[in-house]
C-alpha cells in the first residue's frame, strides 16, 4: 500500500526568522493521524534566515540527522563540536544519556534551507556520539546513494537504530526498481523535482508511505531530489 502525504497537508509554522513544515507531530502541531512512521518520528522542513538560529537547548535519546539543501549551517555541542554543514553533507547525532547542541545560520544575506530528521534510537541512554561527512561526489553518480545505516556499510553513517536512508540525486529520465525487503517499510521524501512511483506523482515536499509492498518502481520526469528511508 502506498499512501501519498502532499506538502500542503502538514503542519506549519512562520516564527518570523524560522519557517518549518512538519511531516509529523511536532511542537504546537498536533495530528494523530502523523505522530511517527515506524522509528522515523520527526522530518522538518526548515528555511533559517540570514543570521538566526536555534540557540543552546537539549536533547536525549534521539538519533538527529541534519541534511542542509542550500546555504550553510554551524553546529555547536556540548561534545565540543564545532563544524559547519553544507549542502551534498550529511551530520548525525546521537543524543544518547543527553546533549546540548546550537545549529546557527551565520550567511548574511542567504536562508539556509534544511531537513532536520529525528529517528528513536534502538538503544537509549548510550555515549552521545556525533559524525558528519560530505557525500558531493557520490550524489554526482545519478543513483542512490546509502548515507545512513547500522552498521555504517558502504561508507554511511552509522545510527543506532536499524534504519537506512539513501539520498538520490536523479537526472531527468532517470528509472530505479527498489526491491522492499520483508518486514520492512518505506518513506520516501521528496525534496525537489518531480517523480512517478508507481503511477503517482510526487513533486517538491510530497511524500509516500509504503508498506506491505515488494518492490516499488521510482522516474525522474525532472532533476529530483529525495531522501528514502528504509525502516
Amino acid at each position: 500500500m502506498i499512501t501519498i502525504r502532499k506538502s500542503n497537508e502538514r503542519g506549519a509554522a512562520n516564527h518570523g526568522w524560522l519557517k518549518s513544515f512538519h511531516t509529523f507531530s511536532f511542537a504546537n502541531y498536533y495530528d494523530p493521524e502523523h505522530i511517527h512512521f515506524g522509528n522515523l518520528r520527526v522530518i522538518n522542513e526548515d528555511y533559517i534566515a540570514a543570521g538566526q538560529g536555534f540557540g543552546k537547548h537539549p536533547h536525549s535519546d534521539m538519533e538527529i540527522i541534519t541534511y542542509v539543501i542550500s546555504g550553510a549551517l554551524s553546529h555547536q555541542d556540548s561534545m565540543g563540536n564545532a563544524s559547519t554543514i553544507l549542502p551534498g553533507e550529511l551530520q548525525i547525532m546521537s543524543a544518547g544519556s543527553g546533549v546540548f547542541h546550537s545549529e546557527f545560520n551565520h550567511e548574511k544575506d542567504r536562508e539556509t534551507h534544511l531537513l532536520q530528521i529525528w529517528i528513536l534510537p534502538k538503544l537509549k541512554q548510550i555515549k552521545p556520539r556525533y559524525d558528519q561527512k560530505s557525500f558531493t561526489k557520490d550524489f554526482e553518480k545519478n543513483d542512490f546513494v546509502l548515507v545512513v545505516s547500522a552498521s555504517g556499510r558502504d561508507g554511511s553513517i552509522r545510527i543506532n537504530q536499524d534504519a537506512e536512508i539513501f539520498s538520490a540525486k536523479f537526472s531527468a529520465g532517470k528509472k530505479f526498481n527498489f526491491i522492499i525487503k520483508p518486514q520492512r517499510k518505506i518513506w520516501l521524501q521528496m525534496i525537489t523535482g518531480k517523480i512517478f512511483l508507481n503511477d503517482q506523482i510526487l513533486t517538491n515536499g510530497d511524500a509516500a508511505a509504503i508498506d506491505n509492498e515488494k518492490e516499488i518502481t521510482i522516474i525522474a520526469k525532472e532533476n529530483s531530489e529525495f531522501l528514502l528511508f528504509d525502516l
